[in-house]
């Protein structure tokens, strides 16, 4: 019996490997075809407000697509409302307790360390960040990265600034779950006009509200 296992076992290694590619490459699919999707439904977004007056009347500030964009990096991908598994396969999710992009306070935006935030890493001290949302543009310049323990919660902790944090796992190459976060913390240089900041005014008003309303069930 052990030298019929043995002799089988070149070709059950093989279906192992073959299964695997299948599984990357369905992934690979999935998130190919799932950010085309968010593409046409973003720029669709983008026409809208732009035709509309006064443009915030429009989305509600959940409902609004965000296009994220590294110039260092080549890099550019529409985010995803929500930080979950299913957000996360897509691509990058913008954590619901956090600012909205381009909002006043901290908006954090997560993604996975092997797919859409594999190369963050290698952004330095003021290289730019772009987030085109709501009809509106908001440039970011990165101001620091970390590397912190999964239990520094302070990282997603709402500020007074206007800024923009990107997590991940790290090290990015580790083999298995990874044991540490990669942080990037970006603030925000310039906008592109008032209709930007009545947006980002009334997401900030939307998203303060939710964060009462969470407070106040913890509470009783």
């Amino acid at each position: 019996m052990l030298s019929s296992f043995k002799s089988k076992l070149p070709t059950l290694l093989i279906l192992a490997g073959a299964a695997l590619l299948a599984y990357v490459a369905v992934q690979y699919a999935t998130m190919f075809y799932g950010q085309k999707q968010l593409a046409r439904q973003w720029q669709a977004q983008q026409r809208k407000v732009s035709s509309a007056s006064p443009p915030s009347s429009i989305l509600a500030p959940a409902d609004s697509l965000t296009r994220l964009s590294i110039p260092k990096l080549n890099f550019s991908a529409v985010v995803l409302e929500g930080s979950e598994r299913r957000q996360l396969l897509l691509g990058p999710g913008h954590m619901r307790s956090t600012a909205f992009p381009g909002a006043p306070g901290n908006s954090v935006i997560t993604g996975h360390r092997d797919t859409f935030f594999r190369h963050i890493v290698e952004l330095d001290k003021g290289d730019r960040i772009v987030v085109e949302r709501g009809g509106g543009s908001y440039i970011y310049e990165v101001a620091y990265k970390k590397v912190v323990r999964p239990t520094d919660l302070w990282v997603t902790e709402a500020t007074s600034d206007t800024r923009l944090t990107l997590l991940t796992c790290y090290p990015i190459h580790y083999i298995g779950p990874a044991p540490e976060r990669l942080v990037v913390v970006a603030k925000l240089v310039s906008s592109d006009g008032a209709a930007n900041a009545k947006i980002a005014t009334t997401s900030a008003a939307v998203h303060d509200g939710s964060q009462r309303t969470a407070h106040s069930s913890r509470k009783q």
